[in-house]
Formats: C-alpha cells, structure tokens, sequence
C-alpha cells in the first residue's frame, strides 16, 4: 500500500500520514467548497446557463483539475473555478462587452490551450523563478493578508460602509457571532496542537450555527436542506463554443485579460503556499512548478469544455498545508470531496462561511511568517515589497498587488542608479505591466 501511495502521490511513509494527508484534503474543500454555492450564483445573470448545469460543471472541473494535481505534480494544492475570473466573466465579457456566454467559453477554452503551451515550454516556470526573492516573500504574506480578508468578509466581521469602504461588523449578533466563537474554538485547538485542529474547529462552528439565529431572518445559521440530490446535465453549457469570432479584436483582447489575470492569480497563489509547504529552495525556485502550472491549464481546458469558467489553483489550499497537507494525497482527498459534494450538495452547502472564516484567518496569520526574510532596511527591496503585501487585500485582487510590486521593484532600482543589477526579465515584465494597465 505504501508503494503505492509514493508512486500515485508522492507519499513518504517517513514523514506523512495518511490520516494528516486525508484530514488536510478535508480542510482545503471545506474551505473552498463555498464555490459551489457562489458560481451557480453569478452565472445565473446570464440567459441559458442553468445553475443546476453550472454547478455540476464546477465541481467536474474541480475534480478534474486536482486530480490532475494530486497525480501528476503529486502537491496539496487543490484547484476550481476561479474567483474574480468568474466575475470578469459574467459581468464584464458578457453583460457590459455584451459577448454571449459562448463567447467567452471559447476564450477560455483557448487561455488553457496557451497556457499547455506556455508550460510545456517552461515559459511559465522561467517568469516564475525570475521574480526577486523580497517579492516572493512578500508574495506569501500578501496572499496571507488576502485570504483572512476573504474570511472576515464571509463572517460579517468586516463590512461595507460608505464613509470608511470598510469597518467592524456586528460581532454579538447571528454570524459575526458564531465566526468570533469558532475562531476562538480554533484557536484554542491549534495552540493545543490538535491534528485536524483546523477542520474540527469548521465542524464544531458548524454545529454551533444550528443554535444561534440569524438576525435578518430569525433562522439557525446552520440548517439543512437536504441530504441527497442529484446532479444536473452539464448537457445545455457543455461544448458551446463561438467559433467564428476566434480572430476577433475582441477575442484577444478577452483572452489576454483572461491569460494575464489567471497566469499571475496562480502564480501569486502558488508562490505563498508553497513557501508554507516548504516546497521552495533556498534560491526562491518551487519544486515541480511546471506540472504545478499543468494542472492548472488542463483544468481551465476541461473547465471551459463543460460551461463554467477559467480553473485556477486556490489560496484556500493553504488551509490543508496548514493541517498539514504536504503530498498528493491531499489533493485526491480534497477532490474526492468535490465529487461527493456532486450528491450530497444539500449537506455540505448547510456549513456556512461563519463557520469556515476562522480557518482562512488562522492560515493567514501563519502564512505572514515569509515578512521576517525582507530585508526592511534596503528600501529598494522593501518598499516593492510592501506595496505587494499590502495591494493584494485592499485592491482584492492578488495579481495587481504581484504587478504592482514588479513594476515598482523596476523603478525603485534605476531610480536607485541600480538599473544594471535588474534582469531583462523583469525589465520585460515591468513593461508589459505598465501597458496592461494603460491598454486593459
């Protein structure tokens, strides 16, 4: 059995368990599992996708995309649709450019056929390891920040307001209360160093939410709905593709957006959990990052082919190396949770993100230990750093804070009379960043 399991997913009997491995897979779905419920939402702006159909697509590309991960680059990283690309998707390609959904499938469809490419050649790889030490450190943090944002958010703890953008949400009431319960639940659980400590705290918050009612409908936060369903035909959005418009100004301009947005999404997100999987060297570069990246384009391709958008590697994989997910194991549990979810989706879409919160703020904390490697007192590497670190929450979007810092390393340096010690890659990509945010 042991054979087996290094051979499939990298497993070594010396350092991981089974049990660590299959708990961490565990952790990571439940933290990502909220992209069942919110896909089939956005979709449903758009005519002629069903949400039924959109959602069976989106844990099939799910599956597949991980599975590919799990056994190919055998690393705990799990993959979905992705957020923010679903949205420029559905509000920006479709309902303000006014391009039918089909449209924007066949867009995805071919950003995962040149991301095969971009991969196979090592193009991907090369831009990967060519980006500064102090960036990728700040890369880590930033995601860090990123995600506890994303689970203050989907608590209640940090709301809209419109003289502040945001502000401290109401934390005695209905789910901002049960997130400040189940934080100090998994606090307690991790500082004990339970194992599983992380996806007992989801579970136990989770139970805790069938007694405290939400204020705005005076219903349990945790309820079912269900147990059993199944899935829907994938039939009305599976290979619906607008092949004539391929050589179209406005194909390329949609599928750069999509290349670019995606390629420095994942590879922001890779960067930072890999740092917390101690899957980077001391020179900066990841371990196997070109079948990393693989994954990731196949399950774009597979994605676009069943109707749903651009698959990408998520951050909330951290949650699983932060219980301890380190081989492929990981991933193939997390996506055997994606294909269970397929049936039973009444039971695992009642843990609401009040109960998964606690874990991406935990995870993001650890995922802030790369800052101490930054050399604070060089300012040419520092500032860059920081912008990097601190732009990926407060313009919620991991790439721009990733082009952001590039462009600023770039100036920074000739400013600095520097300009010799920076790479012609960088230079080259400082550039493009500054005319994708003249031209897109």
């Amino acid at each position: 059995m042991s054979n087996f399991l290094t051979k499939a997913f990298g497993f070594d009997p010396a350092k991981n368990t089974v049990r660590t491995e299959i708990v961490a897979g565990l952790t990571t779905f439940l933290t990502m599992a909220y992209i069942l419920a919110v896909n089939p939402s956005i979709f449903s702006a758009l005519p002629g996708m069903p949400g039924g159909s959109v959602f069976t697509a989106t844990a099939l590309s799910a599956i597949i995309a991980t599975l590919v991960m799990a056994f190919w680059a055998k690393k705990p990283f799990a993959l979905a649709p992705g957020m923010g690309l679903n949205a420029f998707f559905v509000f920006t390609v479709c309902l303000t450019m006014g391009h039918s959904w089909q449209f924007a499938l066949t867009a995805v469809l071919i950003e995962g056929l040149i991301f095969v490419v971009l991969t196979l050649t090592k193009v991907r790889v090369w831009i990967l390891n060519a980006i500064p030490m102090s960036l990728k450190n700040a890369i880590g943090a930033g995601i860090g920040l990123f995600i506890a944002f994303i689970g203050l958010q989907n608590a209640g703890l940090i709301v809209d307001s419109p003289s502040t953008l945001v502000t401290l949400g109401d934390v005695c009431h209905g789910t901002g209360l049960l997130a400040v319960i189940g934080l100090v639940i998994s606090c307690t659980l991790v500082m004990l160093h339970v194992r599983g400590g992380i996806l007992l705290g989801i579970l136990i918050t989770a139970v805790i939410g069938m007694f405290i009612k939400d204020p705005a409908t005076g219903e349990a936060i945790t309820h079912f709905g269900g147990i059993l369903s199944m899935p829907d035909s994938v039939a009305p959005i599976a290979f619906q593709f607008e092949w004539h418009r391929i050589l179209s100004w406005d194909m390329l301009v949609v599928v750069f957006t999509f290349l670019f947005i995606d390629m420095f999404d994942t590879m922001g997100t890779v960067i930072g959990v890999a740092q917390k999987a101690g899957f980077v060297d001391e020179k900066g570069n990841i371990q196997d990052s070109e079948k990393v990246f693989m994954a990731d384009a196949i399950g774009t391709i597979a994605g676009a082919c069943l109707g749903t958008s651009t698959t990408t590697t998520y951050v909330e994989s951290s949650a699983g190396v932060g219980a301890g997910g380190r081989t492929g194991l990981t991933a193939f549990a997390a996506a055997a949770c994606f294909a269970l979810a397929l049936f039973f989706s009444p039971v695992f879409l009642a843990i609401p993100g009040a109960a998964t919160a606690p874990s991406l703020i935990i995870v993001g904390m650890m995922m802030m230990q790369p800052v101490t490697r930054i050399d604070w007192s060089n300012y040419r590497e520092s500032i860059p750093a920081f912008l990097t670190v601190i732009l990926m929450p407060l313009s919620y979007s991991i790439s721009d804070g990733i082009l952001i810092g590039v462009i600023s390393y770039v100036v920074l340096y000739a400013l600095s009379g520097k300009a010799k010690e920076i790479t012609p890659t960088m230079w080259v990509l400082a550039i493009l960043f500054i005319l994708r945010y003249i031209f897109i």
